[in-house]
């Protein structure tokens, strides 16, 4: 894509990046639920894989509304996965509860980095006057913080704990 000219531009750019985000963060979450050892993080990566594959078709109606059907790779995202896969997946680690610990660590980065980029879409379509858009963002942030908190409650009560 070429560099933005007015902020329909920024926000388009913004979900065409979110779209790729989603798309990596996704196959990487499957991959994360795959290896966890406790039977309730597999679950909740299991359905915060299908949530993300759910934003992620809204992301797409949304740029389409603004006449647009590409995704820009994100290469922010990129980083984050490799990181995932480098020290979750790919590592060395023979206690499973400490591979959760990791696991859940490495999801809640990927969240925080979403967190950030719908909050910014949320912003440009705030200003933008697209009222229809901010609803849909507005649930989406809710949803990862959501996520966020109910990997944050697993990771306090049982894996944490596990690891010592």
């Amino acid at each position: 894509m070429s560099a933005p000219a007015n902020l329909t531009d920024c926000y388009t750019e913004e979900l065409s990046d979110l779209w790729s985000a989603n798309d990596q963060m996704e196959k990487v979450v499957r991959d994360l639920a795959e290896k966890a050892g406790d039977q309730k993080l597999a679950d909740r990566l299991s359905r915060s894989a299908d949530g993300i594959q759910k934003h992620t078709e809204t992301i797409r109606k949304l740029l389409e509304e603004c006449g647009e059907d590409e995704k820009e790779h994100c290469k922010g995202m990129e980083g984050l996965v490799k990181e995932a896969r480098k020290h979750a997946l790919d590592a060395d680690i023979e206690d499973d509860d400490v591979r959760d610990v990791v696991i859940i660590a490495q999801y809640q980065r990927m969240c925080h980095y979403g967190i950030c980029g719908f909050g910014t879409a949320k912003a440009f379509a705030e200003a933008l006057g697209k009222s229809d858009h901010v609803a849909k963002l507005d649930k989406i942030t809710e949803s990862i913080y959501d996520a966020d908190e109910n990997m944050s409650d697993l990771a306090e009560r049982s894996a944490n704990l596990e690891a010592r």
